[in-house]
């Protein structure tokens, strides 16, 4: 049975690698990052919730906003 996607904080590798299951930590963050560089409306909405480049953790408010985004991992 899948466990549903929660809203709460993860590291951002752990949820970079919910998007990507297949890579290994690494590649998923730089991937995921990518995802994140592209988008600029994306990257607006998270810099007002207190984003910023290289943090580790991503808030619940943060990982809300990616979600609606790209949808659930």
């Amino acid at each position: 049975m899948d466990e549903q996607f929660k809203i709460r904080s993860y590291g951002y590798g752990e949820l970079a690698l919910l998007y990507f299951p297949n890579s290994t930590k690494s590649s998923a963050s730089t991937q995921f990052g990518r995802w994140v560089k592209q988008n600029e409306k994306l990257k607006n909405q998270l810099c007002e919730q207190g984003y910023r480049p290289r943090k580790k953790i991503l808030t619940p408010s943060q990982v809300k906003v990616i979600v609606d985004c790209f949808g659930e991992p």
